[in-house]
């Protein structure tokens, strides 16, 4: 027990006074500025499956004597069932970390995360070579270290334990670059998550060179500094397993020419937020997911025969994409736009999609404009939007009402409709009464005469 307590303070060692609190429905235990003096209260922790380390320095401890631990200390390490650690609000000397994270290899966590962090100095990983940990995902939320230019025999130090790394995220960071032979170390990496950083297009570039990243499947480069769309597609060519990329938050403009081909494999692609006016091509071509909100688009006139997802909502759209671009369309939505009617021609269209979400416009509540969206709420389709955020915007005495309280019948609607079918019968009755009239006068009618 004495050295399980010492692993997890010997990442948590903090100055102030403070306790653990575990939740036990949870599983969940958080420990606030432990010391020595409250060492303790970190028993409790031990069942939990998370456990959460906040607040403190570690520099008085790079001193502190660490010795291999005997078979009996490991047997107890093994039997923990802490799947997840997190460090927050620490300064932590990368030379301590260094001597204490080969000691996981003796856990059965799988994930560690820190946040806020402080990483000072430099450490020396020599002791991890062809050391293998169970940790399976590492995440650094809004941290500082050195740059990670010239770390690259570091890298290759915990290669044995990096190789097999399968998640990675380094956000809020303030990284301008990932260094090629970095990237070429994470042979099992399937997502990497590099949101709100300041990586730009030339960065970007050098990251994903030949042999970088070759498993990666998710890669998200949301609110950093990239500005060419041609330049993006350049850099991902090589990522030959890429299925989702989200570029959102980046101010993307489009090239007077490119004929950059996106990774065959790309199914989900996210640009929403990113300033376009206008749809940026080619796009992948084997699309299943595609958001766009959050823009300028006037209109979207692109076909993608595989596309099951369409996102538009906060655009300046005047009307709906046809969905005829788009035959495996299941979800579309064209919330908070410009869109004052929905033709009946894509409303019976729009009658085969799962999920339709088309709030927030200044509707037109003619009988066509009301009765498709009405149409559309029977069958189903439409969002938890309706009918609260479906609003007429003109005619003026429909102005501010609920498009679902538009009268649609079909006489109110539809005059025609009505009045064709009345005349028919008008003019059937008439014919019938002239024939009964005829028959029923025998001398009106002329017999036929033989030959």
């Amino acid at each position: 027990m004495n050295v399980a307590a010492f692993l997890l303070l010997g990442l948590g060692l903090l100055e102030a006074e403070g306790r653990c609190f575990f939740n036990r429905t949870q599983e969940h235990c958080v420990c606030y500025n432990l010391s020595q003096e409250s060492v303790s209260s970190i028993i409790q922790c031990l069942p939990a499956s998370v456990v959460e380390f906040l607040g403190g320095e570690l520099e008085r401890y790079i001193a502190f004597p660490i010795s291999n631990l005997d078979p009996s200390a490991i047997e107890m390490l093994g039997s923990l069932v802490i799947r997840k650690i997190i460090f927050g609000d620490l300064l932590v000397p990368e030379i301590l970390l260094a001597r204490v994270l080969r000691f996981f290899s003796y856990t059965q966590v799988q994930e560690l995360v820190f946040e806020r962090c402080i990483f000072e100095g430099r450490g020396n990983w020599d002791e991890m070579a062809r050391q293998d940990l169970p940790i399976l995902s590492l995440h650094f939320h809004n941290v500082t270290s050195a740059p990670l230019t010239g770390r690259e025999q570091d890298f290759s130090s915990l290669s044995s334990w990096l190789e097999t790394l399968q998640e990675l995220a380094v956000t809020g960071s303030h990284v301008t670059n990932l260094p090629c032979g970095i990237g070429r170390v994470f042979r099992a990496l399937r997502s990497l998550d590099m949101a709100q950083n300041s990586v730009g297009d030339e960065s970007l570039m050098l990251a994903f060179c030949k042999g970088a990243f070759p498993q990666l499947q998710i890669l998200s480069l949301q609110r950093n500094n990239l500005t060419s769309y041609h330049s993006v597609c350049e850099s991902v060519q090589l990522l030959r397993e890429l299925q989702h990329l989200d570029l959102s938050q980046n101010k993307l403009m489009a090239d007077l020419s490119s004929s950059c081909q996106w990774p065959a494999s790309l199914r989900i692609f996210n640009l929403s937020d990113t300033g376009l006016d206008k749809v940026l091509t080619p796009l992948p071509p084997s699309l299943e997911v595609l958001d766009m909100g959050c823009n300028h688009l006037h209109a979207v006139d692109i076909s993608l025969s595989s596309l099951k997802k369409l996102f538009l909502s906060q655009n300046m759209l005047q009307a709906s994409p046809s969905i005829r671009n788009y035959p495996m369309l299941e979800t579309l939505h064209l919330d908070n736009n410009l869109i004052t009617e929905l033709p009946w021609d894509e409303v019976k269209l729009m009658g085969h999609l799962w999920d339709v979400a088309a709030a927030g416009n200044p509707y037109n509540c003619s009988c066509s404009g009301a009765g498709g969206l009405q149409a559309l709420a029977g069958m189903g389709h439409l969002g938890q939007g309706w009918p609260q955020d479906y609003m007429c915007h003109s005619p003026p005495h429909y102005q501010g009402r609920l498009v679902k309280d538009v009268p649609v019948s079909v006489l109110q609607c539809n005059s025609a409709a009505v009045i064709a079918p009345v005349c028919i019968a008008l003019t059937l009755l008439g014919v019938a009464g002239a024939i009964c009239l005829v028959r029923s006068r025998p001398g009106l009618a002329r017999p036929c005469r033989r030959v």
